[in-house]
């Protein structure tokens, strides 16, 4: 799977800071209907909130008008019931922004989802579909190949790197999503410092995390506070190797041409659920089943392995390069609640 940034921010989120700013404050979309709006079917609130991440600290024009028409576009949805967007310097603040109340829908990866399940008492309602998949897979990525591969290095059709059978040459295909290159990993020497991406995120910290944590293998966590800066980090030879959604080797790619040879995709951990949008308990079982029907109307519901070229001009792919949505996979959501649950205390750190 590939991401752009637009995307990256769907999937990370720093669990250290708070709620710095009331909901509303920032791109607020101000809908007809008055309170409530029309015949929505949404009675327990009088405005919904979206809360959202940014890709960078603070919210680029571009992001705040592309979060601006889904707020639109939901509120045409739901007969003109007022809705809102809140930008949060992380998904702490969003999800501390659901257990007071503010934000009635969050838009997170997979650990935020299940975190806002247990801390704010959220409803998953909906995941979303990119390039046919409802997954993904963290890459472990390196600029010593001599040390962590242990087959040929291997270039795809676009000069990217991987080894441990990751990408097939004759082939020209990807291996199936999940755990790849673990010998690999076993290799790893305590105490080696590794450039995750933020102690949120599912893809950059707890999944990678856990794999390691089952191997035995020690290291010495540093984070980067994003997937850019992950491989950007191990590009400039900070650190040996390092952890991002696959493949955020592209999003540096224009500024650093030969990223893709440079750095090698040695190994996988995952598959990790895809992000999606999770409901206050705020709203009843009725209400719940008005939300998905309304972001159904607009984000069409996919199947696993249908391919879609998105929308451009669609606010869900704007936001989020969601291509599709699908009522949220409980069982692929197991997967993030069990290594949500493994790291116990320092999943709220």
């Amino acid at each position: 799977m590939r991401f752009t940034t637009k995307s990256a921010f769907a999937l990370a989120g720093v669990l250290t800071l708070g709620l710095t700013a009331c909901a509303g404050d920032e791109g607020d979309v101000d809908n007809e209907g008055g309170e409530g709006g029309g015949d929505s079917g949404i009675e327990s609130v009088d405005t919904i909130t979206i809360g959202l991440v940014p890709a960078t600290d603070s919210a680029t024009e571009a992001e705040e008008e592309n979060a601006n028409a889904l707020a639109d576009q939901l509120s045409e949805a739901l007969d003109g019931f007022d809705v809102e967007i809140f930008f949060a310097d992380s998904y702490l603040g969003v999800i501390q922004g659901m257990q007071a109340g503010d934000v009635q829908l969050l838009m997170s990866g997979p650990v935020g989802m299940i975190q806002a399940e247990d801390e704010a008492g959220g409803h998953p309602i909906l995941q979303s579909i990119r390039y046919g998949e409802d997954q993904y897979v963290t890459q472990w990525f390196t600029n010593d190949p001599d040390t962590y591969c242990l087959d040929d290095v291997v270039e795809d059709e676009n000069g990217f790197s991987f080894c441990n059978g990751i990408y097939d040459e004759e082939s020209g295909e990807m291996a199936e999503y999940g755990p790849m290159g673990e010998d690999a990993l076993e290799l790893i020497e305590d105490g080696t410092p590794v450039a995750y991406v933020e102690e949120g995120s599912a893809s950059g910290f707890y999944f990678p995390q856990t794999q390691l944590n089952d191997l035995g293998v020690e290291v010495d966590a540093q984070f980067s506070g994003g997937h850019d800066e992950a491989v950007q980090n191990v590009y400039n030879g900070e650190f040996p190797i390092g952890t991002s959604f696959d493949d955020a080797r592209e999003n540096i790619a224009e500024e650093n041409p030969d990223v893709g040879e440079e750095l090698v995709v040695f190994a996988w951990a995952g598959p990790i659920p895809n992000d999606g949008i999770v409901a206050s308990d705020e709203f009843d079982e009725d209400e719940l089943e008005v939300l998905k029907e309304a972001f159904l109307s607009f984000g069409e519901e996919v199947e696993v392995g249908d391919e879609d070229e998105g929308t451009e001009g669609d606010p869900l792919y704007q936001v989020y390069e969601i291509e599709g949505l699908a009522e949220a996979d409980e069982d692929a959501l197991d997967v993030a609640r069990e290594v949500y649950n493994d790291f116990g205390d320092e999943a709220g750190e």
